[in-house]
This record gives structure tokens, C-alpha cells and sequence, in this order.
């Protein structure tokens, strides 16, 4: 399987003040297509930074970073928008969903970015519900819905542009634990489909569900163990 992600030496600093704080120091790491990874480590070993440069919200100090060929290391804050828009499905423990727009507007808001006519949006978004079990909330608003349901509209937006990764950053944080086995479930199921899915996650069950875990310590990658295929 091809590679989708390659990061080569990659360091990210951040000023504060007279200092340099060194987040990541030097991290080298390859995804391939299909992967599905759990991303874990303690709070301030720099996975939050890691998923940030992954996912195309934050550009590294030093360092390549290659996803699906193209190096996005240097690219401007624009070049970086339409890559996350295209590339990168993202799921947040807190939702982000708008709270006056339906179900099904949510999920086809990426696709007004990518350009898509009307009614390309309601077809492709109306399918995305169907298949994460939405098919009868499509007009309910976030507030008509339970946290495991809004968290479906999320996975729904997440996939809608058909993008090369799914990064879900503590997906199940905000869920109980029933819901949360469902939102893993859904996700284990996604990634059976294709997508390449990255789970950011502090808790092991949650990581269970990944087939490698990637375990980072003081801005190092500490471990990288496939747990099963």
C-alpha cells in the first residue's frame, strides 16, 4: 500500500517570550492508506501539535511533510485551507456543528468550499447521513439531537468530501460510554470501507479499536506497535 502521509524530521518550536519551547523534535513517521492509527501520549508529549501539522491546521518549524505526494510543509495558509478542505475529514470531541443549520446543511457545508452545485450537496450529504444512521434527522437542527447523533453529523461532515484521511480528535471525549462504543463503532466501520482513519485519543479502549498505536513522549514518537491487521 502507498504511503498517504510521510513526515520527515519534523520539528515544531513555539516562542514564549525569551525562550524557545521545542514541542516536536524531530519526528519521523509514515501512514499508508487503509492505516487506522491511534495516536496516544501524555498531556504536553506533543500529540495535539502532531495532529495539528497533520491535519493541515499548523505548518512545522522544520521538517517535510508529504501527504499524498505533495509536500505541505511550505505551504501558504490558503494552499493549506483547500488541501484540508479536500484531504482531511475532521471529527472534534466538541462537535463544531452550527447550531441554527440542519443535519443535512452541516454536512454539506464542506462541499460549498470545494464548489459543488446544490445539488450535488443534498445528494451526496443526504447519502453520508443515510449511511451513519442519520436518514430520518436530516432536517433536525444540533439541539434536537443526543451528543451521539450530533456526533454522527460530524462523522457525516467529516466524510462528505470523500477526503484521503479521517483525523478524529477525541471523538467519544464528550460521550457516554454506550454512545461511545456506537461513535467507535461507526468509525471501525468507516475504516472498513477504505478511509485511512487517525484517532487522537488519551484513553486505551478507545486505541483498542486501532490496528497501530503510536505512542508519543516529550515531542518523540516512544513506540509504534501494530496491535493486529
Amino acid at each position: 500500500m502507498s504511503n498517504v502521509i510521510e513526515i520527515r524530521g519534523i520539528i515544531r518550536d513555539f516562542p514564549l517570550g525569551q525562550e524557545t519551547v521545542h514541542v516536536l523534535k524531530g519526528i519521523d513517521l509514515d501512514i499508508k492508506k487503509g492505516d487506522y492509527v491511534a495516536l496516544m501520549g501524555p498531556s504536553g508529549s506533543g500529540k495535539s501539535t502532531l495532529m495539528n501539522l497533520l491535519g493541515c491546521l499548523d505548518t512545522p518549524t522544520d521538517g517535510s511533510y508529504l501527504l499524498n505526494g505533495q509536500d505541505v510543509s511550505k505551504m501558504s495558509d490558503d494552499e493549506l485551507a483547500d488541501i484540508r478542505n479536500r484531504e482531511i475529514g475532521f471529527v472534534f470531541q466538541t462537535f463544531n456543528l452550527l447550531p441554527r443549520t440542519t443535519a443535512l446543511d452541516n454536512v454539506a457545508l464542506p462541499m460549498i468550499y470545494a464548489g459543488a452545485s446544490k445539488s450535488q450537496r443534498v445528494q451526496r450529504a443526504e447519502e453520508v447521513l443515510t449511511d451513519v444512521g442519520l436518514a430520518d434527522r436530516m432536517d433536525h437542527k444540533p439541539n434536537q439531537l443526543s451528543g451521539g447523533q450530533r456526533q454522527r453529523v460530524a462523522v457525516g461532515r467529516a466524510l462528505v468530501n470523500k477526503p484521503s484521511i479521517i483525523l478524529a480528535d477525541e471523538p467519544t471525549g464528550n460521550l457516554d460510554s454506550k454512545t461511545s462504543v456506537e461513535i467507535m463503532a461507526l468509525l471501525d466501520e468507516i475504516h472498513a470501507n477504505g478511509n485511512t482513519v487517525i484517532v487522537v485519543t488519551h484513553e486505551e479502549d478507545i486505541a483498542a479499536h486501532a490496528h497501530r498505536i503510536i505512542r508519543l513522549r516529550d515531542g518523540m514518537v516512544e513506540s509504534d506497535i501494530r496491535n493486529k491487521q
